[in-house]
């Protein structure tokens, strides 16, 4: 099946394998043979991004562009990655107890 979107840097995507199956990050990079890195600011920081096959992914029509994210300049943060999914619509439902 042919993706509608593209994946490239500051696209929205859904995790549909694994096991953040129904979560969305940002792509951060493209990489050779078919993998990306992603990130979503909670589980998966800047710091430690995710490397994740695109046939995994389902790529949503949204692009974030990640060199103007961060109003005020400089480097980007978790905070950032965090906020632009939240203003699409595509924010983590976070639970104040933890079921388990």
């Amino acid at each position: 099946m042919k993706e509608p979107f593209s994946f490239e840097r500051g696209r929205i995507v859904e995790s549909i394998q694994g096991r953040d199956r129904g979560r969305y990050f940002l792509i951060l990079e493209i990489q050779e043979n078919q993998t990306v890195t992603i990130a979503d600011g909670y589980t998966h920081p800047l710091n430690r991004p995710k490397k994740k096959k695109t046939r995994h992914l389902h790529a949503k029509p949204i692009v974030v562009n990640l060199e103007t994210i961060r109003p005020e300049g400089g480097k980007v943060q978790d905070s950032d990655l965090r906020r632009a999914l939240e203003e699409h619509g595509f924010a983590v439902k976070r639970s104040l107890c933890k079921e388990g």
